[in-house]
């Protein structure tokens, strides 16, 4: 089920407040954000195999999507974090809410017990812009989990929260891989800029929100990594 046609109006409405509010935001931000786009390849950059043993009804695929693929990374490497990463991250899995900035996006869940992350729960996404959705989680593990999106979101694709540890420091990612749902929401996120400012500021300030949480402080920034996959690389594929 594509998004229906209040889905896509209710997106081209709210994405100016949540551009002001980004813009407002930058004004304050004193986080360093260091930004690289690369060239992507569907054999590098596509979203990992779904696992056999979860649900895969109802998944949208970056192939069920529209426009180009995004790869991205997001990374904070965390100093004096009171957690390990398993910690961590059964920290945030309990509560994804801990750490998300509430007046961009909140998580609800629909499916699956309270205060603990399962294979197979199910949450609607509610994020100012065209980013609204369901998910499901298709993977939980000690050190990582990652959802899905599905019918009815604004994107195709998978998103993982992740953390390990490197040089006696805790390193925190968000890694995701997406096309637009639809034509409509590709153009609201590749063709106007402000929108994908919008999911920038989200992502990276749940990175600084997780420093904090974890009881550390973020060394040198984040780094945004966005690898991009032309559409026509679908195209090709499919041929």
């Amino acid at each position: 089920m594509k998004p229906d046609l209040r889905q896509r109006v209710g997106a081209f409405l709210t994405a100016p407040f949540g551009s002001a509010l980004t813009s407002w935001s930058y004004i304050w931000r004193i986080t360093p954000i260091h930004r690289r786009e690369l060239e992507g390849s569907l054999e590098d950059d596509s979203p990992p195999p779904l696992p056999q043993d979860v649900a895969h009804d109802g998944i949208q695929l970056p192939e069920d999507g529209s426009g180009p693929l995004f790869h991205r990374i997001y990374t904070g490497v965390i100093e004096d974090a009171r957690s390990g990463p398993a910690e961590l991250i059964d920290h945030l899995a309990a509560d994804p809410n801990r750490v998300v900035p509430l007046a961009l996006a909140r998580f609800k869940k629909t499916s699956g017990p309270e205060w603990r992350l399962e294979t197979g729960d199910e949450f609607l996404v509610r994020m100012l812009g065209p980013w609204d959705g369901p998910v499901r989680a298709v993977q939980v593990t000690p050190t990582s989990f990652r959802f899905a999106t599905l019918d009815g979101h604004l994107e195709a694709g998978q998103i993982e929260w992740r953390a390990y540890e490197k040089d006696e420091r805790l390193v925190f990612q968000v890694v995701s891989w997406a096309r637009s749902g639809d034509r409509l929401s590709a153009i609201m996120h590749d063709g106007l800029l402000m929108a994908k400012e919008v999911q920038l500021h989200m992502w990276t300030s749940v990175v600084e929100h997780v420093a904090r949480e974890s009881g550390g402080r973020l060394v040198g920034g984040v780094d945004v990594e966005t690898r991009r996959v032309d559409a026509d690389a679908f195209a090709a594929a499919s041929r």
